[in-house]
């Protein structure tokens, strides 16, 4: 993390949004995540990767009748690191007004 509060796995467009949907759900599945998206199967897979490896976000897997079904969920240092993101964004945009 730096220390004005921005950190760097949330530098990608989509790393936030994985963040941002996952704030206000409780768990998302993969393919909502990539409907929401709009991006590749590949594209979502490797940024997952790269939260679950800060420990930003959570996976529970499960199979709904034969099929496997992975959830996502965020964790409390995700909460917390991207609540200090967002404070640190919110901080810069009113020092560029």
């Amino acid at each position: 993390m730096l220390s004005s509060g921005f950190h760097k796995a949330f530098e990608s467009r989509i790393r936030l949004g994985i963040m941002s949907a996952l704030a206000v759900n409780d768990a998302l599945d993969f393919n909502s995540l990539k409907e929401y998206l709009d991006v590749t199967d590949g594209n979502l897979a490797s940024h997952i990767k790269a939260l679950e490896k800060e420990d930003f976000i959570g996976v529970e897997k499960s199979f709904v009748g034969r099929k496997p079904n992975t959830k996502y969920f965020i964790t409390p240092a995700g909460k917390k690191a991207f609540g200090n993101h967002l404070a640190a964004l919110e901080k810069l945009i009113k020092l560029q007004k």
